[in-house]
């Protein structure tokens, strides 16, 4: 079936969202007097959700902290990365053109993401392309977050699409897996953030660069 949509990632994927992650971890982390997390770090506890970054921080700094507290300091990071979303976060480069073609074209675009709803939306409105976005399936939109497939399946849906008409765009073992689990191709991109190379989940394609990025997309036309 040919594709008439693409569904992209937005950490790692979209947007080099790492070094406000980092500041508002970190400053999340001051709050119980821990070291602060280095970007190579960061970059490892991305992709799961707001809560599971702030625990994989603590537990990287000292010993765990009672709920409460997990609680307190996951509101800190929200505050705070809410007010400083956009402060150093960038489009990867050569994205800007693919969503033009994309748009060009009428394929309809999403975005499925474990980010929450509605920091994903404020981000990609400074950014500047929540135009291109007729769909943003956040961490808390639905009851389950990636790797399930239903995130994806509801973007999709959300965009008019079946799943079987998309094509995914994901930087890490979580979106592979998902779009995998959903059956639909996936494009991983190798400059996000993961722990291992993204070759080792096998997805369809992979690319260093938005550049390479429409030449596969045709294929799929």
């Amino acid at each position: 079936m040919p594709v008439k949509g693409l569904i992209f990632d937005l950490d790692g994927t979209l947007v080099d969202t790492a070094p406000d992650l980092l500041h508002a971890t970190n400053h999340a982390l001051s709050l119980i007097d821990r070291p602060a997390v280095t970007m190579a770090q960061l970059r490892s506890f991305v992709g799961l959700g707001a809560m599971n970054l702030i625990e994989r921080g603590i537990s990287a700094t000292g010993p765990t902290v009672a709920d409460a507290e997990l609680q307190r300091l996951h509101s800190a990071f929200l505050d705070y990365y809410s007010a400083n979303i956009s402060a150093s976060s960038v489009m990867f480069d050569g994205l800007a053109r693919v969503l033009e073609r994309a748009t060009a074209h009428g394929l309809k675009m999403g975005v499925c993401t474990n980010k929450k709803e509605h920091l994903s939306l404020k981000l990609l409105k400074e950014l500047g392309i929540g135009q291109h976005f007729g769909a943003v399936v956040g961490g808390d939109t639905l009851p389950i977050m990636k790797p399930n497939p239903e995130p994806l399946i509801e973007t999709a849906k959300r965009i008019g699409l079946d799943a079987s008409e998309t094509l995914m765009f994901g930087d890490s073992e979580t979106d592979i897996r998902t779009a995998q689990a959903a059956g639909v191709p996936v494009i991983a991109v190798t400059f996000g953030y993961t722990t291992q190379h993204v070759r080792a989940y096998d997805p369809t394609h992979m690319i260093d660069h938005y550049d390479q990025a429409w030449a596969l997309v045709e294929k799929y036309l």
